[in-house]
C-alpha cells in the first residue's frame, strides 16, 4: 500500500456557527468552502473551511452543538491542532491582528528549530500557528486571501495535529506499526515549552504530515465539548487504497465505521486503544466544488445526493447562520 501522504482535515466541535463563521473567515482568514450537516447526525450543522477551493490537506471543520458545554482539556484526546504560515515575520502579524480581535494569545516561541505561537478560538478551542520558515518544502495550495490580510501572511493549511494519551505505547504503536509513520525526533511540545513530545512523520515529511504524541499521565481524562477535537483526518489517495488500509486496520480488531462514502471524499474512521478517533480520507471523488463566486452562507444548504429527498426535513431543523 502507498504511504498515508499527511494530514486531510481536523473535525471540532463549536457552540455557535454564527460565531464561528465569523471568525474562522474575518479574522483567521479561512475560505467557507460548505454548508452542509453531519451525516450522521442530520439535526447539525457541519462547517467546513480551507484555502480557495478545498484543497485535502487545508480542512478545518465543525460541527455545531448549541448546548455543548466547555470541553475539559486532558488526556486520551487530541489536544491541540495546527494552521501553518509562511515566515516568522508572519507570526507578529497573527499575534497582532489576533490580540486586536480578543483572542488570547501566547508569546511567539521557538522550539525545535520552528517559531509558533498558541490561541484560544471563540470556543477556546487550542490552535497552533507554526511557521515554515526553514522547514521542508510546504505542499502547494490554492491561496485565499481576504482584502484585509497580506499575502505573505496567509494561513497555508494543516500543520501537526497534538495527541495527549496516559500510555502512549499504545497509539505509537498504531501509528508505527498500523499507519506507517516513521518517529523522527522528540522536542518540547507546541505552546508549551516544558513538556516533551515525540514526532512522527508519514510520506514526504514536513509540518504538514505531522502527529506529535504527549504522554501525560496526571491530567484527568478529557471530556468533550465546545472546543473539543473529534478526530484527525489523514490523506489517502483513492478509494482503491482506503479499502486496503480498511482491511489491514480491520483484521487487527479496532473498533471502526467501515468504508463510509461521504460524497465530497471515502471515509474510514477507527479508534485507536486510548480512544483517539483516526479518519482515513481519499483525495479523489467530487471535493467540495467551490466556486469562485460563490458566497457559501448565502447559498442553500450543501447536501450529498443520498440526502437530498429530505432536504424539506432536514432545513427545517436547522437555524439561520447570520453574518455577524
Amino acid at each position: 500500500m502507498k504511504p498515508i501522504i499527511g494530514q486531510h482535515h481536523v473535525s471540532m466541535f463549536t457552540k455557535d456557527a454564527s460565531t464561528n463563521v465569523a471568525f474562522y473567515t474575518k479574522v483567521m482568514g479561512l475560505r467557507f468552502v460548505k454548508k452542509t450537516v453531519n451525516q450522521d447526525n442530520v439535526s447539525m450543522y457541519h462547517l467546513f473551511y480551507g484555502d480557495k477551493v478545498g484543497s485535502p490537506g487545508t480542512g478545518v471543520t465543525f460541527f455545531e452543538l448549541p448546548n455543548a458545554g466547555h470541553a475539559r482539556k486532558g488526556t486520551d484526546s487530541i489536544s491541540s491542532i495546527s494552521l501553518t504560515v509562511p515566515s516568522d515575520e508572519a507570526l507578529d502579524f497573527w499575534k497582532a491582528r489576533l490580540e486586536g480581535n480578543q483572542a488570547v494569545v501566547s508569546r511567539i516561541i521557538r522550539e525545535d528549530g520552528r517559531a509558533s505561537l498558541t490561541f484560544g478560538d471563540p470556543d477556546d478551542l487550542t490552535v497552533h500557528l507554526v511557521s515554515v520558515q526553514g522547514a521542508k518544502p510546504y505542499p502547494p495550495s490554492v491561496a485565499w486571501v481576504p482584502v484585509d490580510i497580506p499575502a505573505q501572511y496567509a494561513i497555508l493549511g494543516l500543520g501537526p495535529a497534538v495527541l495527549t494519551v496516559r500510555e502512549s505505547a499504545k497509539t505509537i504503536d498504531v501509528l508505527e506499526r498500523i499507519l506507517g509513520y516513521k518517529k523522527t525526533r522528540s522536542a518540547k511540545a507546541l505552546g508549551d515549552g516544558t513538556h516533551e513530545v515525540s514526532i512522527f512523520e508519514t510520506g514526504m515529511g514536513g509540518l504538514s504530515t505531522e502527529i506529535h504524541v504527549k504522554e501525560s499521565a496526571l491530567e484527568d481524562k478529557a471530556r468533550p465539548g465546545r472546543g473539543s477535537i473529534h478526530h484527525v483526518a489523514v490523506r489517502i489517495g483513492n478509494k482503491e487504497e482506503l479499502e486496503g488500509w480498511a482491511s489491514r486496520i480491520a483484521a487487527e480488531g479496532f473498533k471502526n465505521t467501515g468504508i463510509i462514502d461521504r460524497h465530497f471524499f471515502t471515509s474510514f474512521y477507527f479508534w485507536d486503544p486510548n480512544g483517539i478517533v483516526f479518519e482515513l480520507a481519499t483525495d479523489d471523488g467530487p471535493g467540495y466544488e467551490v466556486d469562485d463566486a460563490t458566497d457559501v452562507l448565502l447559498e442553500p444548504l450543501s447536501l450529498p445526493p443520498f440526502l437530498e429527498e429530505r432536504r424539506s426535513e432536514i432545513e427545517s431543523k436547522l437555524h439561520p447562520i447570520i453574518e455577524l
